[in-house]
């Protein structure tokens, strides 16, 4: 089983872009599908992104469509999101997650996970 570790967050201004990312400290991404979530206090879980290993096998929310890219780099076993034209409300704790049987956006999506990271603070702020 994976065990995930992000990095990436931190202090931004509205407007402004981050690039998270989601490296595997034991076990390897390249057959991972990798969720991207975030919670803000007092908020539920969202899930924001997810990318797999092929094209059929993704997903972006709604609320940030357009502005947040989830990615791959297999030979840097690392899932990145990149997230640009960040607003206030997209402040919270971001995580990756995975499910290491089903691999499908669709049941890491809503919560069918058996790895996740610590998280990584996201704030956008003047």
């Amino acid at each position: 089983q994976v065990q995930l570790v992000e990095s990436g967050g931190g202090l931004v201004q509205p407007g402004g872009s981050l690039r998270l990312s989601c490296t595997a400290s034991v076990g390897s991404l390249e057959r991972s599908t990798i969720g991207w979530f975030r919670q803000a206090p007092g908020k539920e879980r969202e899930a924001v992104a997810c990318v797999g290993t092929t094209d059929d096998n993704t997903y972006t929310a709604d609320s940030v469509k357009g502005r947040f890219i989830a990615s791959r780099d297999n030979a840097k076993n690392t899932v990145y999101l990149q997230m640009s034209s960040l607003r206030p409300e997209d402040t919270a704790v971001y995580y990756c997650a995975t499910d290491s049987i089903m691999r499908r956006c669709t049941i890491i999506i809503n919560g069918g996970t058996d790895s996740r990271g610590q998280g990584t603070q996201v704030t956008v702020s003047s």
